[in-house]
């Protein structure tokens, strides 16, 4: 039976104060909310995007104006979105040369985005883009052969009683723990050949440091 709960990734969002120093904060946030989320490989493009719209709300709107970020899963799309509460002041895209002093914000969204646009409410203006992240869901995961090899191998490790029916705590839980009996395993196999168990797992670690870099 299939073993993969698959990543959850729920809504978040996060109040802030529309000022040029809460930018880096919010990029700092937004790479390790995407790292928990496995999804590294849009974290730069995904700060950019941060960048430009609290940029654009500064800018056009005014320093110090309250709004709220936003992110989701759209489909297999990171979106992201800025709120704030002036209705008016749109943002656009203009063909803004590299020595141009404004413009070039949603001009950069655009370049990194799938799409991009504003929402108008009652009392808010919301300014959003979606990112592809190459995965087939919006629960589906990153990594490659790699990940695909190991999924075929958990199948045999206990993941059977990680069915759909159960909390997904739980079942994250029944993974997690069948993940470590491979580990075990293969330590025990090791060892068993005459192998040093110990040296072969550190040597795991500093290629999957590497690789993970």
């Amino acid at each position: 039976m299939d073993c993969i709960a698959g990543v959850p990734r729920k809504p978040w969002s996060l109040p802030f104060t529309a000022d040029p120093q809460e930018v880096a904060a919010l990029r700092r946030i937004m790479r390790l909310h995407l790292g928990l989320w496995g999804l590294h490989g849009v974290v730069d493009a995904a700060q950019l995007c941060v960048s430009k719209l609290v940029s654009n709300v500064i800018r056009h709107v005014g320093a110090g104006t309250p709004a709220t970020l936003v992110v989701s899963m759209s489909g297999p799309r990171l979106r992201i979105e800025v709120h704030d509460s002036d209705t008016r002041a749109l943002p656009v895209l203009l063909d803004a040369g590299l020595d141009a002093e404004s413009g070039r914000g949603m001009s950069l969204v655009s370049a990194v985005t799938d799409r991009w646009g504003v929402q108008l409410r009652a009392d808010q203006k919301v300014t959003w883009c979606e990112l592809p992240t190459g995965l087939p869901s919006a629960e589906g995961h990153s990594g490659g052969a790699r990940v695909n090899r190991a999924e075929a191998l958990l199948s045999d490790y206990g993941c059977q009683h990680a069915h759909p029916g159960r909390a997904r705590d739980r079942v994250i839980a029944l993974v997690e723990e069948a993940a470590i009996d491979v580990v075990v395993d293969v330590l025990h196999w090791l060892r068993a050949h005459g192998h040093d168990a110990d040296e072969a797992l550190d040597r795991a670690q500093t290629r999957f440091e590497a690789e993970a870099e």
